[in-house]
């Protein structure tokens, strides 16, 4: 299994335990608050959403990652199109940094 199926299985968990935050307000939120752990942006996600989510992630040093299109990001999070996904668990955060940091090397 590679990388990105990894990364789609775990969001999907993560999902299922109630561990993610969806949604670009409630992102920021989170990332203000200090509850998000991990910030997933979809590559297709527009430059003003891009900006505010990469600009608050670097101010509040929350680590982020650019992650398939805004349909691999809702589909495996069991939901419509989403842009933007928190993760609010530091276990799921590692594990996901960990499959990002293994297609980064790639």
């Amino acid at each position: 299994m590679t990388p990105q199926q990894q990364i789609i299985q775990m969001l999907g968990l993560a999902a299922r335990a109630r561990k993610i935050i969806t949604g670009e307000e409630l992102v920021v939120t989170a990332v203000r608050n200090g509850s998000a752990k991990l910030v997933f942006l979809a590559d297709d996600a527009s430059k003003n959403s891009n900006k505010k989510i990469q600009d608050k992630c670097t101010y509040y040093k929350v680590p982020y990652a650019i992650f398939g299109d805004r349909y691999t990001l809702g589909q495996a999070t069991g939901k419509e199109a989403r842009v933007t996904v928190a993760i609010t668990d530091a276990g799921f955060a590692k594990k996901l940094k960990s499959l990002i940091a293994q297609i980064n090397e790639a």
